[in-house]
């Protein structure tokens, strides 16, 4: 027997799915994150659903691995001393950069711009031009440029950037200096742009080769240090780790490109949502992903994740394709707190997380935080019921956390608790509302799908902000981004800059070149052991408007391009460009870059279906239960979720308890059980 592990790693809690490969069967774990070494918690975590699954942890072959060490080193400025070696007179490329300054006519008053990952005294330029067509303008000068290399040497530099104008057209310099720098910094890995991100646009590809450097030794050595410690447990396991475009890389694709696993983490829950969102037959989802220190949102249409072709990270924005997912600080252990100041509610971006954690989690925790609040209000319970199956929540502690915000806003307790609930649910409304409404979608044309160790307390109250219904409450919401691990597929693609009208080129041209980069994606899963039959090939085309400076990445089938020519995609980016900017241009369109994406077969994971049941949710009483809701004291029940069946409804106000979260439903609402155990919210 084979089993496939989906890992999920989160500032608070490590998730863990356990996928039976021949039946569908699956397994579920929950135990807390070590921030000082992930894979502690990992290898915890592995442990711990092999107990529950009672197998030996040899019959797990594949680990598939959702990670946010690339995204943190980024967040934590802990990456590596990054050397950049640059076309003579583009040594300022990251400070020019591109003119942009976030936050309105004000921010050119308030913003301070960044460092650059690779500063300026660690840049050398390189005697050396590629034409824009390819062809060598000046001959790369390679003693000068040894001496520069044992220079940046002396200043310690730990990884090597190489990016070079015009090496999307010919790699052939940046792989000479490749060969010059292993022989004059041995030891110090190299990113080269051409292989990164072979296309136009020089800062892009900079930026996007030096994040690639700058996380590349700390990702290394994580993956390398995780894969050996789950090769002494299971002797032919295979690592995979979640790209940030919901697709799956090797260890060793990881290691070479992890400026590709920067949303590693937030992909997993998109993916298990839509896994969940097809079974149940809902296509169209916003997705509500709360876990202790942020939340995730996204939009799903038509079972389809939105892309993007950009990966942004705090201030470092890289080209990179990942899910649009947008991240606000705000999770279960986010602070809350008063300043002196304005005197005015806030809440995060400051987190708790995992250590010490809330104050209600007795771990050493005395801030107030979300989840403090919740137990607070009775949306937690506390006493008996257990978090993560063996984490008792205590109430006066978080009482005691709270009352520090109510004795500076002088209010109550519980209105104070009630005020920082609704302080997270409005912050958390507006990420919503950035993947939908301003990309010009009506919320409530969506259902909403709460998930994460905090999202089915708050889902509800979203649906009520932003008017998607139901609001989807999934068998184990608590593990749902491990889940999405397990059930996704490894990934590659190749792409080229391609500058032509469309009056210049013609669908079969492109075709050819299309499926040139498609036989490149393909080698990368034959390497990993996919036959060509369980591969598939998707096609994406950059298109503009001749003269326009943006860019939109068009999806199509090239069977299709191949029969009507490029009258497909030209009318598919009118199209999009309608819904974006309400206008199309009769101006001649232009092909920019060409990219193509395969894909292996996805772990098959077997629905569970729920015993029909009637109305009646009795049976999945546990009594009666106190709760502060809509500004009073109201008296609901207390559910076990695993006693619901198939066809129970369960009306508010109510709290439904399971082993890796609480779901709330709030008075006026009542909550659907489908045949796939989701729990489907309505007002009612």
């Amino acid at each position: 027997m084979s089993y496939h592990l989906g890992v999920d790693v989160g500032g608070t809690f490590t998730d863990l799915i356990l996928v039976n490969e021949k039946t569908g069967d699956f397994h579920s774990a929950k135990v807390p994150s070590t921030p000082h070494d992930s894979s502690i918690g990992v290898l915890n975590g592995i442990e711990r659903v092999c107990q529950i699954a009672g197998i030996d942890p040899n019959e797990i072959t594949h680990v598939m691995h959702g990670t946010t060490v690339a995204t943190n080193t980024i967040l934590t400025h802990t990456g590596a001393k990054v050397g950049l070696v640059t076309t003579r007179g583009y040594k300022q490329v990251l400070q020019i950069a591109r003119s942009f300054v976030p936050g309105g006519l004000g921010g050119w008053v308030i913003y301070n711009k960044p460092p650059p990952l690779a500063p300026l005294a660690l840049t050398i330029e390189a005697e050396e031009r590629i034409g824009a067509r390819g062809e060598v303008v000046t001959r790369l000068d390679k003693t000068k440029l040894a001496r520069d290399l044992k220079a940046l040497g002396k200043k310690g530099i730990e990884s090597l950037t190489v990016s070079l104008i015009n090496s999307f057209a010919n790699p052939a310099h940046e792989q000479e200096i490749a060969r010059i720098a292993a022989k004059v910094l041995p030891g110090v890995p190299v990113s080269l742009s051409s292989e990164v991100v072979p296309e136009m646009q020089e800062y892009e590809r900079t930026v996007t080769t030096v994040a690639n450097a700058y996380v590349g030794p700390k990702v290394a050595r994580y993956v390398r240090n995780l894969h050996r410690e789950l090769k002494k447990k299971m002797k032919n396991v295979q690592l995979h780790v979640l790209r940030s475009d919901g697709g799956l890389a090797s260890a060793k694709a990881a290691e070479a490109y992890p400026v590709n696993m920067l949303m590693s983490g937030p992909a997993g829950g998109v993916t298990g949502a839509i896994w969940v969102g097809n079974q149940a037959g809902f296509k169209d989802i916003l997705t509500f992903d709360m876990g202790g220190t942020s939340t995730d949102v996204a939009l799903i249409q038509d079972g389809k994740a939105q892309l993007r072709r950009e990966t942004s990270v705090h201030e470092v924005t890289v080209r990179a394709s990942s899910v649009d997912v947008r991240t606000v600080g705000a999770g279960g252990g986010s602070i809350a707190y008063v300043p002196e100041i304005t005197g005015a509610l806030r809440v995060g971006p400051q987190s708790a997380g995992a250590a010490p954690g809330p104050a209600a989690y007795n771990k050493g925790g005395v801030e107030p935080t979300v989840t403090d609040a919740n137990v607070v209000l009775g949306y937690l319970p506390s006493g008996e019921v257990r978090l993560g199956g063996d984490m008792v929540i205590r109430r006066d502690l978080a009482e005691a956390a709270v009352a520090k915000v109510a004795k500076a806003l002088k209010l109550p307790v519980k209105q104070a608790a009630a005020g920082i609930i609704d302080i997270v649910n409005e912050n958390m409304y507006g990420a919503l509302r950035l993947v939908s409404v301003e990309k010009g979608y009506d919320p409530r044309d969506f259902a909403l799908m709460g998930f994460g160790g905090a999202g089915p307390l708050h889902a509800n109250a979203l649906g009520k902000l932003s008017s998607a219904w139901p609001v989807i409450i999934p068998q184990g919401p608590g593990v749902l981004c491990a889940l999405g691990d397990a059930t996704t597929s490894v990934r590659d693609e190749a792409s080229r800059t391609f500058i032509r009208g469309f009056s210049q080129t013609s669908g079969k041209e492109i075709s050819k070149i299309f499926r040139q980069l498609a036989a490149n994606a393909a080698r990368a899963l034959d390497q990993e052991g996919i036959p060509r039959a369980e591969q598939t090939q998707t096609y994406q085309v950059d298109i503009r408007y001749h003269g326009q400076g943006l860019l939109l990445t068009v999806d199509f089938d090239i069977a299709e391009l191949e029969q009507r020519g490029l009258d497909v995609v030209g009318e598919r980016f009118d199209e999009m460009h309608r819904h974006l900017f309400t206008f199309a241009l009769p101006e001649e369109k232009e092909i920019v870059n060409l990219r193509a994406v395969a894909q292996g077969k996805t772990t098959a994971v077997r629905a569970m279906r729920l015993e029909k049941g009637g109305s009646d949710a009795s049976a999945a009483e546990l009594g009666d239960h106190m709760m502060f809701v809509e500004g009073r004291d109201q008296k609901g029940k207390l559910y076990d979720r695993s006693r619901l069946k198939a066809g129970n409804v369960v009306r508010g106000p109510a709290v439904i308890l399971q082993m890796d979260t609480t779901t709330l439903i709030l008075p006026g609402h009542i909550g659907r059980v489908d045949e796939f155990s989701n729990i489907l919210i309505t007002p009612e």
